[in-house]
C-alpha cells in the first residue's frame, strides 16, 4: 500500500532571506547573482529589501563609511571593478553615490513576493550600477517596469501608498532589530551572513540543513 502519509507531506524548501538596498554596491553583485545561484540548489529566496540609511544613522554614521573613509572608498571601487570582472557584471561608477532609491524600494517591497521581482531588481541595479540612470526619479523607475511588460503606473501608485510607506519604515526597523548594519545580509534561520562574498557561505549552510532534515 503507498504511504499516503508521506506522499501527502510537503518537501520542506530551504529558504535564504536577502536584506539588501538599491544603493548598495555590493548589493548589486549579490542581486545579479542569487536568483541563478538558488536555483541550482533548490534554494528558495526571499526577497527584503530594506533602506541602508537610517541603519547607518543609527549606527551613527550619515552617510556610506566608503564616503565617510576616503581610502576605504578608493579600495572599494578597485574592488568593485576585480568582483564584476570575476562575475561577467557589467560596472560603470555611478556620478552619485550612494544613490536615493526610495520610490525603487517601495516598488520592490511591493513586488518582493510577485514572480517579477527578481527580474525587476536585476533592470534597477543595471540602470544605477551600469547604466548611471537615476533610479530615485519616477521616470526610471516607470522604465524599469514597462520593460518588464509590466503595468508601471499602477503598480508605482500602489508602492507609493501610505500603507506601503509605512511597511518599508516597518522592514527597515525590523532590519535594524535583527542586527543588519550593512547590505547585503543574508539569514539562513537565525544564522546570519553578511557580505556579497558570504553568499555562498549562506547557501552552503542552506544545503547543510536540507541534509541534515
Amino acid at each position: 500500500m503507498p504511504d499516503l502519509m508521506s506522499a501527502e507531506t510537503p518537501t520542506c524548501v530551504p529558504e535564504i532571506e536577502f536584506w539588501f538596498d538599491f544603493g548598495s554596491n555590493y548589493s548589486y553583485l549579490s542581486v545579479m547573482r542569487i536568483e541563478a545561484l538558488a536555483q541550482a540548489r533548490s534554494v528558495r529566496v526571499r526577497w527584503r529589501p530594506f533602506l541602508l540609511g537610517p541603519v547607518f544613522r543609527d549606527l551613527g554614521f550619515d552617510n556610506s563609511p566608503f564616503v565617510l573613509q576616503q581610502e576605504k572608498g578608493a579600495y572599494v571601487w578597485k574592488d568593485m571593478e576585480r568582483q564584476c570582472r570575476k562575475y561577467g557584471i557589467a560596472l560603470t561608477r555611478p556620478s552619485t553615490f550612494p544613490r536615493a532609491a526610495l520610490l525603487a524600494m517601495r516598488v520592490a517591497l511591493l513586488g518582493a513576493e510577485e514572480q517579477w521581482m527578481p527580474a525587476y531588481c536585476r533592470r534597477i541595479m543595471q540602470l544605477n550600477f551600469a547604466d548611471d540612470r537615476d533610479i530615485g526619479s519616477m521616470d526610471v523607475v516607470s522604465e524599469a517596469l514597462e520593460a518588464l511588460h509590466l503595468p508601471g503606473q499602477q503598480i508605482i501608485a500602489d508602492a507609493q501608498s501610505d500603507a506601503n510607506k509605512l511597511r518599508l519604515r516597518e522592514q527597515t526597523a525590523a532590519a535594524a532589530a535583527k542586527g543588519i548594519f550593512g547590505a547585503p545580509t543574508f539569514f539562513v534561520g537565525d544564522e546570519m551572513f553578511w557580505g556579497n562574498d558570504r553568499l555562498d557561505d549562506a547557501l552552503d549552510f542552506c544545503d547543510s540543513i536540507a541534509t541534515r532534515g
